[in-house]
């Protein structure tokens, strides 16, 4: 990630690429500095409460109004907005899916986007989709804008260079970045992506923005700190090379011809910003002694509901990390779960699969249905010596919804479905003997 970056989270930032750019004492003077234009990009309603209260102030070259025109419809099918009313005959059950493949054809970040699950109405902005993008080629002289949903980017192969209206940044496998929702962006690929393209998660949330979770009894410190999240400085592009502007709006695609980029900012202010994320510093907590703690210990981010503890998104991973329970099964219990749980592989293995689940892949355990440990998962960890061990060169993660994700026909009926998933629990047969 770029050096020129500002620390912390929910922070109120300013920033500029030119000296004396960012108006002080007022957000919207007779005259701006340079001959820019100011205005305001509310991410909350004016009257939201002063902590949950969003908005910065923007000074670019052309004003936001100049930026858009007359609108087409545009289409891209693999990418759903729920509720999509989609049906297919695949029954319900736990699924997995094998990593996707690099497209041979040219197609950039918006064009390989493939949606896995959805669930809730992005019109009454609640709920979320997960997406896999698989993609070879830069957006050129595209930019997006998603009026819909904050956007989740979790890269698993190659590089992104996320160019926002605020500035850029750059993320790789093991980085994370967060898009406000309205804001625009032009995604391009790291240069020294590998394998000719790029793969990775994206994760739409709907409602309530992501924020750190509460630590409760953990205390100040721990987990995601604040002071290691990353917002970009400004930097604009005064290009007239002649741009399409793509809005996803209430599921729909619509697009329209610019003759600049749109990315214009010289200067702003406030604290609705993007920002990213090395997920090596997350500092994990663990049994110190006996029993596996619940897996929301180990929450990044959580996108809260109207309900106290229950969460429209929880974003938590399983990183690098010590293991060191005394008289415990020490992979994640058995388990039945309200939420509803995506999870997907950055790099390594995931200690409750030990085949069948590769970087780049999926798994889908819905609301109430059983999950856990395959059979040489759960023989390995019922005999093994239980001295600390180090748990290395692994990253899984899961997107945890209070709602059930509801899977898209192109994920029912892709081939990287695995009609065998429900086959890695065979095995586990009855050692019931009435005897202690």
């Amino acid at each position: 990630m770029s050096n020129k970056m500002m620390p912390g989270f929910g922070n109120d930032f300013e920033s500029e690429s030119l000296p004396g750019a960012l108006p002080q004492g007022r957000n919207s003077p007779q005259q701006c500095p340079y001959g820019l234009y100011a205005e305001q990009l509310s991410g909350s309603p004016f009257t939201a409460p002063r902590a949950t209260n969003e908005r910065s102030w923007l000074y670019r070259i052309r004003p936001s109004v100049r930026h858009s025109g007359r609108f087409a419809k545009a289409d891209f099918p693999l990418w759903k907005t729920a509720p999509t009313g989609e049906t297919h005959d695949v029954p319900l059950g736990q699924y997995r899916w094998n990593p996707f493949d690099i497209p041979v054809e040219k197609t950039n970040f918006i064009d390989g986007m493939r949606t896995i699950t959805s669930t809730g109405d992005c019109t009454q902005h609640s709920g979320m989709a997960t997406h896999i993008y698989v993609c070879n080629h830069d957006m050129d002289a595209s930019v997006f804008l998603n009026a819909d949903a904050e956007m989740l980017f979790v890269p698993q192969l190659g590089g992104l260079i996320l160019h926002t209206e605020l500035g850029q940044m750059t993320i790789t496998p093991g980085h994370i970045a967060v898009l406000p929702r309205g804001m625009m962006v032009k995604i391009q690929l790291c240069g020294n992506t590998s394998n000719g393209g790029a793969r990775g998660y994206v994760c739409e949330n709907y409602g309530a923005k992501f924020t750190l979770p509460d630590r409760g009894p953990i205390g100040a410190n721990c987990l995601a700190n604040p002071r290691d999240f990353k917002t970009p400085v400004a930097a604009y592009d005064d290009s007239d090379e002649p741009h399409e502007l793509i809005v996803k709006w209430c599921g729909g695609f619509h697009k329209t011809s610019l003759g600049h980029s749109p990315l214009d900012v010289v200067a702003w202010h406030g604290n609705y910003v993007p920002y990213c994320y090395d997920l090596s510093t997350f500092s994990p907590v663990g049994a110190l002694s006996f029993d596996h703690p619940d897996p929301s210990i180990f929450t990044v981010l959580t996108a809260p509901s109207e309900t106290a503890g229950t969460a429209n998104i929880d974003f938590v991973i399983f990183p690098e990390r010590w293991s060191v329970a005394e008289d415990t099964f020490r992979p994640p219990w058995y388990h039945r779960n309200i939420m509803s749980e995506f999870m997907g592989l950055i790099k390594g293995t995931y200690d409750a699969k030990q085949e069948g689940f590769i970087p780049g892949g999926v798994s889908l355990h819905n609301m109430m249905l059983p999950h856990g440990p395959d059979l040489d998962a759960f023989e390995k960890a019922s005999t093994s010596a239980l001295k600390p061990v180090k748990m290395t060169d692994t990253m899984a993660f899961m997107f945890e919804s209070r709602f059930p994700q509801h899977v898209t026909r192109f994920a029912a009926e892709t081939s990287t479905l695995q009609d065998d998933y429900i086959d890695c629990w065979q095995g586990l047969e009855k050692k019931f003997t009435g005897k202690k």
